[in-house]
């Protein structure tokens, strides 16, 4: 189905009777060139391009449970490319630019809004290391703008400004950074993928990999075996649960993030602020409701629910940015399973079996990094080789000592 204006009109009309389905969930066959494991927003965006870009049409997504009730619909639907490594830098760029085009290449509403990141700093640290990021990003083709207290008071007047503890000395701001809502990206790459012959398999879970000569010959799942020539593993916070079938230890943790929303508010936040003397950042959606976020739980969980000890600490960075977050209600919260790397940078790489590859430690980074995750998983997995965005993302960099090491990014490990 084409979505258009036309045809919103006419269901309008016709109270809506002639939508079809977004995407037609189907058994799988006996055989495909490629399978992939999740069906996330990684994963789906990896399908999705394996058909549109590299002409894979014999492809399937196995997802355990229903598309997007995984951590593709746990987030807190921020976009952004400010990061201030080379390694990282033009990969999220990249995916910014793709989520500029999403909409129309996906023929689906998205809600894409680039609406504004700024993130806040409090001393002149905080400033001089803010600055080598704005020069970091424009250098690598990035937007960033230095803005001074003034500046911001005219964008977000109510902000405690004179903090005793936490003065706010100015920011950095990424226009073109903002949010999508993240359920929808699911929905709008599941739509489109099976729209190029993609099958989309729900509640499908894998229980094994069939190996000859240390070559994958398929799948074991719980809709019977299903035989194959490749397979892409895009599961996030349960790669460490798929990869022990095959005797992998992988070099990361999976953690709870918990997200939060309030009752529904008039406009207040026109963009998405970060708090610089702690981990907090909030947006506000388009039904009202203030959605924020901070750290992750700091002990390892495949759990999707949080505990107190966070939310209490979220609120506490929030009230210290803006004391009026006291007035209004939590509606509700959810957690999210998060695959931390040890240096905070993801994994696109193959394994040492042939004909399996692995998307996974996306850390804090997952979300934002859907398209272009998926552009370029879907190129390793097609033409077996990296593309040279994700040339820094393997596997064995944790083995030779060549890690990324974003700070501020992933994981620390020594809190966990």
């Amino acid at each position: 189905m084409n979505y258009n204006f036309l045809k919103l009109l006419i269901e309008g009309l016709n109270n809506n009777k002639g939508w079809l389905k977004t995407w037609e969930n189907v058994n799988p066959k006996k055989y495909y060139d490629i399978i992939v494991i999740g069906g996330g927003g990684h994963g789906l965006a990896t399908a999705f391009y394996l058909a549109s870009e590299f002409k894979e049409m014999n492809v399937a997504v196995l997802e355990r449970g229903d598309i997007g009730l995984g951590n593709v619909g746990r987030n807190t639907t921020i976009i952004r490319s400010n990061y201030l490594l080379k390694e990282n830098i033009p990969f999220y760029e990249f995916s910014l630019k793709l989520w500029e085009g999403l909409e129309k290449s996906l023929n689906y509403n998205a809600m894409v809004s680039q609406r504004g990141v700024l993130n806040i700093f409090h001393t002149d640290y905080q400033r001089d290391t803010y600055t080598r990021r704005g020069n970091s990003m424009i250098l690598n083709g990035a937007d960033a703008e230095l803005l001074n207290v003034d500046e911001i008071k005219r964008m977000y007047p109510f902000f405690d400004y004179d903090n005793a503890r936490f003065p706010i000395k100015g920011g950095l701001l990424q226009r073109r950074g903002g949010t999508v809502r993240h359920d929808a990206v699911a929905w709008g790459y599941a739509h489109a993928a099976n729209k190029l012959g993609v099958d989309i398999i729900q509640n499908c879970e894998v229980i094994n990999f069939r190996i000859k000569k240390n070559k994958v010959e398929g799948v074991d799942t719980s809709k019977g075996y299903i035989s194959c020539k490749k397979v892409g593993c895009a599961v996030a916070g349960s790669s460490s649960i798929l990869l022990s079938k095959l005797n992998m230890q992988l070099p990361i943790e999976s953690h709870v993030l918990q997200a939060f929303v309030s009752e529904s508010l008039k406009p207040v936040i026109s963009g998405v602020v970060t708090f610089g003397a702690g981990h907090f950042y909030i947006s506000q959606s388009n039904k009202g409701g203030l959605v924020f976020g901070g750290d992750i739980d700091g002990y390892n969980s495949y759990a999707q629910r949080g505990n107190l000890a966070t939310l209490e600490d979220v609120c506490e960075s929030g009230m210290a940015l803006m004391p009026m977050l006291g007035n209004c209600r939590l509606l509700r919260t959810w957690g999210g399973t998060m695959d931390m790397s040890m240096d905070g940078s993801p994994i696109i790489d193959k394994i040492h079996i042939k004909n399996i590859f692995l998307n996974a430690g996306w850390c804090y980074g997952g979300f934002k990094a859907t398209p272009a995750s998926g552009w370029c998983f879907a190129h390793l997995i097609s033409n077996g080789k990296p593309h040279k965005l994700i040339s820094n993302y393997t596997l064995n960099r944790f083995y030779d000592g060549s890690i990324i090491d974003e700070k501020g990014q992933g994981a620390q490990p020594n809190l966990h």
